[in-house]
């Protein structure tokens, strides 16, 4: 992979991150507000996380303190013509797209401001926590667009049509404290100890089944807005891809004999 700007990979010496990467958004100076660039790097570095097999979680972090994202560089777009607003939709899409789709599960450590484009990032990920103090929400009316990189989607699916309507229609910025309490987080800890904490809960995590774990994700995903008996096939479907896999062979053979297991990841 080349070296992209503005977003970085890390993994961790220690036994129990072994399987853990995060990715960190890292154009601090801008409170890492997603250029162009920066979402072609989003995009590249999440695909490069998703074809690594030795990956069972993903911590999404920022470098800046002050805020985990601001969402879209506005800067950037105010100098944009309509054609080249066009141009950018397909690369702004990919950066969502690409945390969002990642096939292990995924947790964004939210400390200091996570807005529109920001909190869209956050959404994308499988479980959200964060700290005292930040300020999250998706205030894009207020600027004349809406929310574009999934957060009409999202939001509703986690906290239900009339609180998401409200936070979205009136483009609020909420406290995480407020983001809690309607489910739009899911953890909330002391300032400034999100990414601890994410990562104490991806070692957790990073212990279990390479192919269980993104089995379980997949029929989670693909499961969620269908009826019950079309997303019992899914889980079925999913249960038959992890049942018959080495992982599911080592994890029965690890309980009988008393001892954690190494698993296959296959």
């Amino acid at each position: 992979m080349s070296s992209p700007r503005f977003v970085r990979i890390e993994r961790f010496d220690e036994p129990e991150l072994e399987h853990v990467a995060e990715i960190v958004l890292d154009r601090p100076e801008s409170l890492n507000a997603v250029s162009s660039e920066m979402a072609r790097s989003i995009a590249e570095v999440t695909a490069a996380v998703a074809a690594d097999e030795t990956v069972r979680c993903v911590v999404l972090t920022s470098s800046n303190e002050r805020a985990f994202c601001v969402g879209a560089d506005l800067k950037e777009r105010n100098s944009m013509s309509d054609a080249d607003l066009v141009r950018q939709r397909p690369t702004a899409r990919a950066a969502y797209g690409g945390v969002l789709h990642l096939p292990m599960p995924a947790i964004a450590a939210v400390d200091g401001h996570a807005l529109g484009g920001g909190f869209e990032l956050a959404l994308s990920c499988d479980v959200i926590i964060a700290g005292e103090g930040a300020l999250v929400g998706l205030p894009e009316v207020g600027v004349g667009v809406i929310p574009g990189g999934g957060g009409t989607q999202l939001l509703v699916r986690r906290v239900g049509w009339s609180r998401a309507s409200r936070a979205i229609f009136s483009a609020t910025k909420m406290t995480t404290a407020e983001a809690f309490e309607i489910g739009a987080v899911d953890e909330l800890v002391a300032q400034g100890s999100a990414r601890a904490r994410a990562l104490e809960l991806a070692s957790v995590i990073g212990a279990n089944s390479p192919v269980g774990l993104r089995s379980a994700k997949r029929a989670m995903r693909l499961g969620s807005d269908v009826d019950l008996e079309a997303g019992l096939e899914i889980e079925d479907a999913c249960w038959r891809a992890t049942a018959f896999s080495a992982d599911r062979r080592e994890g029965v053979a690890a309980f009988a004999e008393k001892r954690r297991p190494n698993w296959p990841g296959h």
